[in-house]
């Protein structure tokens, strides 16, 4: 990690850095990529990274070798990854059912708070709501 952390990145962001079905959102996601490699800014997850090659594999819209979309997520190993663990997958857990949100992105929000990030660029979770003390932000929007 070169510096402090500008935001987590959640896997709809890291997909339209390759998904080139919508240009504009193409254009933006690949600028965030492209600076969490060069800043070393941004922080991701275990999680995202399979969400990630799943969507890259499978989604029709995507559709990339399954070499490919493997070479795309151990780039972003590069980035600062948090893991998820017993302890992880518990707080998301707590955290899901008090916000009435699904576990997954439960997760995402806990991992983004394990990495210390205040942000979470997501596209996924709505945009300007902040869940114990971590904001999400479509960058997209």
């Amino acid at each position: 990690m070169k510096g402090e952390l500008a935001a987590f990145i959640d896997t709809s962001v890291l997909v339209y850095a390759v998904c080139a079905d919508q240009p504009h959102k193409q254009r933006l996601a690949r600028s965030i990529v492209e600076r969490g490699f060069i800043e070393g800014c941004y922080a991701t997850s275990t999680q995202v990274l399979v969400e990630l090659y799943d969507l890259l594999t499978r989604c029709a819209e995507v559709k990339l070798s399954a070499m490919a979309a493997a070479d795309f997520v151990r780039a972003l190993r590069e980035w600062h990854l948090v893991e998820m663990d017993s302890d992880l997958v518990s707080a998301a857990l707590s955290l899901a059912e008090r916000e009435e949100i699904s576990p997954w992105d439960a997760a995402i929000l806990e991992a983004a708070r394990r990495a210390d990030c205040t942000r979470v660029l997501s596209e996924s979770l709505p945009s300007g709501r902040t869940y114990e003390g971590v904001r999400v932000e479509n960058p997209f929007a």
